[in-house]
């Protein structure tokens, strides 16, 4: 579950359970909007951590030197891959 759908979960709910005043047979939508924003929140925490996780909140630069192509033989070119905070 993504945060966008997440996000999407708690309006849905938010909705059900503050501003849908009808009722329905069989179902009580304040509980059912009250679930619906829980587990959008829930996904929402459980993205957050997995976006941590993957580097989603680090800036990641590549410098890569490389020598021109008429270069003599047994010249090799460098990469350089630092994580910055």
């Amino acid at each position: 579950m993504g945060i966008v759908i997440s996000l999407l979960l708690i309006a849905v709910g938010a909705i059900l359970k503050f501003a849908v005043t009808a009722d329905a047979d069989g179902i009580n939508l304040e509980t059912a909007g009250l679930i619906l924003m829980i587990v959008g929140g829930v996904g929402v925490v459980l993205s957050l951590i997995f976006w941590a996780s993957w580097g989603g909140f680090g800036r990641r630069t590549t410098v890569v030197e490389s020598t021109p192509t008429a270069a003599p033989v047994g010249t090799t070119s460098t990469t350089v891959t630092r994580q910055e905070p």
